[in-house]
């Protein structure tokens, strides 16, 4: 049915890397390597090794190096097909082609409308880190959270080239922080504190590994913005290649000291960089982890927004949303429509979680649920895409596995995606009874009929 659909459906107008338009990317290995960074190291370097450490103790070492090892997959996959396939719709495009339109209008709602919730939640966990770290009054998290939002907001207002500059540098600011963190704690390790290595068992290892999967999401975060790097097929898979490596040592290496330095007090509900510096450096680590807290949150959001820019332009093009949001979908074009449309939804979400009384967590089901449909649709689709038995297709594989357990774990949790599928569903079937009443509204027009005078009768008349 879906690929029916593709077949038989009235084109759509032409993807810009089809539509033989020169490829005006502008971002180089620089940036694009610090946007893959920031879309990935996120805020879980604030709370995830305390609450490793908590659930496995020494042995969640073991849980990280697992978990960087299974994302190499998933991020593998990722990079192969934003090479071959660079366009603003992102996953959706790589659905598009290889299982049809309405899947691919689920996976565009499911980041557009789901994983989006996802930016206002950022936000509000930069803020409670910030008045926790420095003794300020919860009141002042909305101020806080808005605050994060408005500079990465305003940066890609002026494209992913101004953007692509800003994360290049709060990316380097990040990576300095944890590698001047881990030099600066790291005279206080105490090998006792790795005894005993497995004080929860194996279990424990478990509970640790679910934890850090969610710290190496944000791969496809990239496959958005694919289009505005110079050279895609050469640049993406060395910037995703960097990003894992910088990613998978900064958590390693914070988890290393987080168990070495603090040892039972590594999960005693203090935020573990806040108690790493006070050991070593007592009376300025509330500052640094509020510094901290905000250049990765800023972060983050920087690195996600030209995502959500380009994918609802993109969106517009291709009928899924309305066309006047598809300018801004090219390469090298700003999608400022998408862009506002993006802001108000954040904004209402935002509305809500202050509704909630900032209670975040329904709103982080519903964007992980989301991520994980997207992941298990875009590696399906990565498989039916990539030349079979290539190696990029044995990621793909291995991927495709690997999320169908995530999804089948997150099952409580697919309301908002299955309602979301709905609605792209729903959009498919208008289109078809649209579609269907046009074209019986044109043979009624057209027919010929008793009374009708055409060329033919004229002629006819004429000669008798």
């Amino acid at each position: 049915m879906l690929q029916n659909e593709r077949v038989t459906s009235k084109p759509t107008t032409a993807r810009p890397s089809e539509s033989g338009q020169p490829h005006r990317g502008s971002l180089g290995l620089g940036q694009g390597t610090a946007l893959y960074i920031a879309s990935v190291l996120g805020t879980g370097i604030l709370v995830l090794p305390g609450l490793a450490a908590e659930a496995a103790g020494p042995a969640s070492i073991v849980a990280v190096a697992a978990v960087l090892v299974l994302s190499i997959p998933l991020a593998g996959t990722f990079a192969a097909l934003a090479a071959r396939y660079p366009d603003a719709g992102g996953v959706a495009s790589f659905v598009r082609r290889a299982l049809g339109d309405t899947a691919a209008r689920m996976a565009g709602y499911w980041f557009y409308f789901g994983v989006c919730i996802g930016a206002p939640v950022l936000a509000v966990l930069g803020g409670e880190y910030v008045v926790a770290v420095l003794g300020i009054d919860r009141s002042a998290v909305p101020l806080i959270g808005f605050a994060v939002f408005v500079p990465p907001y305003i940066a890609n207002w002026f494209g992913v080239r101004v953007a692509g500059w800003v994360q290049f540098v709060l990316s380097g600011l990040l990576v300095t922080v944890v590698v001047g963190v881990v030099a600066v704690t790291f005279p206080a390790a105490d090998a006792s504190n790795f005894q005993p290595f497995l004080p929860n068992g194996w279990a424990g290892v478990g509970v640790a590994i679910s934890l850090f999967v969610w710290a190496f999401a944000g791969w496809e975060v990239g496959t958005h913005i694919a289009g505005e790097f110079t050279n895609p097929r050469r640049t993406i898979p060395i910037a995703t290649a960097i990003a894992v490596a910088v990613v998978g040592v900064g958590y390693l290496a914070l988890q290393f000291v987080t168990v070495a330095v603090l040892g039972d007090r590594a999960g005693d509900g203090q935020v573990p960089l806040l108690a790493l510096v006070e050991t070593t450096a007592p009376g300025i680590g509330p500052v640094l982890v509020a510094i901290i807290a905000g250049i990765v949150t800023v972060g983050v959001m920087n690195a996600y927004l030209p995502a959500f820019g380009k994918l609802g332009a993109a969106l517009g093009r291709d009928g899924d949303l309305p066309r006047f949001l598809a300018k801004g979908a090219a390469d090298g074009e700003v999608p400022r429509r998408a862009l506002a449309v993006t802001g108000v939804i954040i904004l209402i979400y935002y509305g809500l979680m202050l509704a909630n009384d900032l209670d975040l967590s329904g709103f982080i089901l519903i964007h992980t649920s989301n991520m994980v449909a997207i992941y298990a649709a875009g590696m399906l689709a990565a498989t039916l895409l990539l030349r079979r038995w290539s190696f990029g297709w044995w990621l793909a594989v291995v991927a495709t596995v690997m999320t169908a357990g995530l999804l089948v774990l997150a099952w409580a949790n697919l309301l908002v995606p299955a309602a979301l599928a709905l609605a792209a569903v729903a959009v498919t079937v208008v289109r078809r009874w649209r579609a269907r009443r046009t074209a019986t509204g044109t043979e009624e027009v057209t027919a010929p009929d008793a009374t009708t005078t055409t060329p033919d009768r004229i002629t006819e008349e004429q000669h008798a």
